[in-house]
């Protein structure tokens, strides 16, 4: 974007002014920063924030984000770099915190796992008697939040920025689609971007452009202690020498504020409030009189009273001195709000971001400004991330209050939510009831795993299909029918739920030019044709990976991978109509109103065949190709592609149509040896047959030729979003690769984001697993240096054990069809089984 173009941020908290030192240090210059509270203590979460900063978590976006904030804040003199110690009081936390250690490794961050006794000689005050063991992070420590608020705008106030204190914002000026000013109640101020850094009161800025903030505000007890006399004359006023302590066991964490203890609680009940309701902010705030400290309840806080004595003993000598309860914005996820508002032009949002990732959430959000894209790939935090079930206030109070109870909780990878469930199910979830579905819920979704039904195949298994016996944290969400279920699928056929795959109709005069623009494929292709293909960054970056099915000359049906494509495809649309009135384009979301079934395996032409006339043979309908057709009476799209290895059609329908789509398919299947088939398996055989997975095994982190999707760029076409840093790239040599390994014991699991190390030394980490039922071998991924060969020996670090695995071609499985297309999910296989 233009370096000129005018910036109002809204609000001067850590991220406020973070992000104004991020745009001027890239040389923008028409910055203004709005505070409703006075500068000198805005009054919002900074003011009050304890300032523990545990880099990290189970996140690598968040992680990144936190180990910026760090380097940032030391750069500003404005962080006690006193380490990081987090202490288990159960086996099961000190398993976890080996977990951590491994996410540790892969993201970077220095660690050490230490006994009980290497805890205390780091922290002297802690009772052996409840210490099992600890996680030491040196680079952890303490922001001094409020001090490096006050060092930012004296900084950026020099290079110009300007600071509007005491001035409340009342609305948002905009025309023909964009944001033009922000209103105050001392005037409007012209802007030509808008940056909504609001803190808990997001959600009110959101409302005056009509767009839902998934934000709960919540109450979070902090304690300060009267003196300690174990720790008397040991630190300066409010400073802090020991680590920072977090024993979450008990849902506590601690610093010390010179003599005293400060304690923060998540223990207690949540307690939601409405940001609304606190009233404009005073003209005068001070520690005990601001928006964002509410009164203190001493009864929550009693029982961390009590652990804490049992925890550190020294402070029995001590008492609670006073207390608050602070306010934190908490969201459905527990991420970051961050990015582009999709419905106003010039809108942008940093939201719930808690003092940990200020720093790398400003400087992510410049580079969106300057770069277009930041560095860190933000699908995890993205505004549109949600769907519009999860947006309602009352899905965002529950799972807001319910993530404040887990925050500290060891939490499974697959642990679903237990409330609220059945938000969507397909027209399927009757007949998937009764085949005993165990459902998982992702989006809203109601997703089977596995089939309870298929438990009697597990007496017929060949031997070299036995599942093998999981670890108890690898065996928690999975079970041993996934295996029966692989094994039907590769033997004879099965239907899989493909229904929350999100579906867009792209259609209009413009259709072919706006997917020409924007994706890596050629849309120019005659109707009929399926194009996997890529969306893109300008630097090259994946944004995602889509198939799109050519009906007409001018109408499209894309199999995208979420809410944000839809946004990205959408604005996109927007911004080419109002170019080219004659060149527009319809966007249309038809998910909710349409089914889909995979129905894969060797015996699934012959399933069909039996209630269509339609030929649907791969000699009518090769690889890649779509057409309608009726099947059982009921009007279909069907594609031929699999994401399998094995032959088979995705079959999609009108959703009224679903249940009886479904009973055709299993009626006629039912002598062919037909079952349905879950996620799990469905996972496995996908990684066997080498597909990657978006937003783990890609992101805008990489470009095509390191994630080895280069076949789903056509060579021949110019013009298209990230063409010129294609084009580039197509001349360097990556400097890594995502590979596929295989684990050598043939029965140690893995489950993600684990680090893999070479010769001693973290080189990548696990960006996706399963169990390989097909080759009887567990299966990962993993970025890996470009000088790595097929053949090379890995380790694989799980929970602190190193497995052992080796670097092996790919696809791990394959089975020729009769004619592979050149695009598409069997020819990507054929192809890149050749390169």
């Amino acid at each position: 974007m233009d370096p000129s173009k005018r910036v109002v941020i809204i609000g001067a908290g850590i991220v406020g002014t973070n992000i104004a030192d991020e745009l001027v240090s890239r040389e923008w210059t028409d910055i203004t920063v709005v505070e409703q509270g006075p500068l000198d203590m805005p009054g919002g979460s900074t003011s009050h924030a304890p300032g523990l900063v545990f880099q990290t978590t189970g996140s690598r976006t968040l992680s990144s984000f936190a180990k910026y904030t760090v380097q940032k804040l030391l750069s500003l003199e404005c962080f006690n770099q006193v380490g990081g110690l987090e202490v288990a009081e159960t086996p099961e936390r000190l398993e976890d915190l080996k977990r951590k250690h491994g996410y540790a490794s892969s993201w970077g961050i220095e660690s050490h796992l230490v006994s009980a006794e290497e805890c205390r000689k780091i922290y002297p005050l802690l009772s052996m008697d409840v210490v099992l063991g600890g996680l030491h992070i040196p680079t952890d420590g303490l922001a001094l939040a409020a001090r490096a608020v006050q060092v930012l705008i004296k900084r950026t106030r020099k290079a110009g920025v300007r600071y509007l204190q005491l001035t409340p914002v009342t609305g948002i000026e905009q025309n023909d689609g964009r944001v033009t000013g922000v209103v105050t109640k001392k005037g409007t101020i012209p802007a030509d971007i808008v940056l909504s850094c609001a803190g808990l009161w997001g959600v009110e800025v959101g409302a005056m452009i009509d767009l839902p903030i998934p934000l709960l505000p919540v109450e979070h007890q902090y304690a300060k202690t009267t003196p300690v006399p174990a720790r008397k004359g040991i630190n300066p006023p409010n400073w802090a020498s020991l680590p920072i302590l977090r024993h979450q066991d008990r849902d506590l964490y601690y610093r010390e504020h010179g003599d005293q203890y400060g304690i923060g609680f998540y223990g207690h009940r949540p307690i939601p409030i409405a940001a609304a309701a606190l009233g404009e902010t005073p003209e005068h705030v001070d520690e005990h009189n601001m928006p964002s400290r509410r009164d203190f309840t001493p009864k929550d806080f009693e029982p961390a009273w009590k652990l804490t004595q049992e925890l550190l003993p020294s402070l029995r000598e001590s008492k609670i001195a006073d207390g608050f309860n602070g306010i934190m914005s908490f969201t459905p996820d527990g991420g970051p709000l961050v990015g582009r508002a999709p419905n106003l032009e010039g809108f942008y949002v940093a939201e719930a971001v808690w003092v940990t990732h200020s720093a790398g959430v400003a400087r992510a959000v410049a580079q969106l400004l300057t770069a277009g894209r930041a560095e860190i790939d933000l699908s995890e935090c993205d505004l549109g991330r949600f769907e519009q079930v999860q947006l309602t206030p009352a899905y965002v109070s529950e799972t807001g209050q319910q993530n404040f109870v887990e925050v500290y909780d060891v939490l499974h990878p697959l642990q679903p939510r237990e409330s609220p469930r059945n938000l969507r199910v397909t027209p399927f979830h009757a007949r998937q009831n009764e085949l005993g579905a165990y459902f998982l819920e992702a989006g809203g979704w109601e997703r089977p795993q596995w089939y309870e039904s298929n438990a009697a195949l597990l007496r017929e298994l060949p031997v070299g299909w036995q599942p093998v016996e999981r670890d108890p944290w690898s065996a928690r969400y999975s079970s041993p029918i996934s295996a029966a279920e692989a094994w039907k699928t590769r033997t004879a056929a099965a239907m899989y739920d493909l229904t929350p795959i999100r579906r867009l109709e792209v259609f209009g005069p413009g259709a072919v030019d706006l997917l020409q623009r924007l994706t890596t494929g050629d849309m120019s292709k005659p109707p009929g044709t399926v194009t996997f293909t890529l969306l893109l960054d300008d630097q090259g970056g994946i944004r995602s990976d889509i198939f799109v099915s050519k009906l007409r000359d001018d109408f499209f049906l894309l199999a995208v991978n979420g809410n944000t494509d839809l946004e990205y495809v959408a604005r996109e649309a927007r911004i080419q109509a109002k170019k080219d009135p004659w060149q527009f384009v319809h966007v249309r979301d038809i998910t909710g109103g349409t089914c889909c079934v995979g129905l894969w395996g060797p015996r699934s032409a012959d399933i069909v065949s039996t209630i269509t006339s339609d030929d649907l043979s791969e000699k009518s309908l090769p690889c890649s190709r779509v057409k309608t057709a009726i099947i059982a009476g009921i009007p279909v799209t069907v594609v031929r592609q699999s994401f399998v290895g094995e032959a088979g059609l995705e079959i999609c329908a009108s959703a009224e149509n679903g249940v009886r789509l479904w009973d055709a398919l299993w009626n006629a299947g039912r002598p062919h040896g037909v079952i349905a088939a879950g996620r799990a398996a469905f996972n496995a055989l996908r990684l066997e047959a080498g597909f990657r997975s978006f937003g783990s095994d890609i992101t805008t982190e990489h470009n095509p030729f390191e994630a080895g999707l280069e076949f789903a760029v056509d060579g021949a076409k110019e013009g298209y979003v990230g063409h010129a840093a294609i084009k580039r790239l197509a001349e360097e040599k990556p400097s890594r690769s995502l590979r596929c390994l295989t684990v050598d014991d043939g029965r140690s699991m893995v489950l993600g984001k684990e680090p893999v190390f070479m010769e001693g030394k973290a080189v990548g980490y696990v960006t996706n697993s399963a169990f390989g039922y097909t080759i009887g071998k567990p299966v990962a991924y993993s970025y890996l240096p470009s000088g790595v060969s097929v053949g090379d020996a890995v380790e694989i670090e799980y929970f602190g054990r190193r497995i052992k695995a080796t670097v092996t071609a790919e696809p791990l499985y394959h089975k020729q069809m009769s004619k592979p297309a050149e695009s598409g999910l069997e020819g990507a296989v054929a192809m890149r089984s050749k390169l």
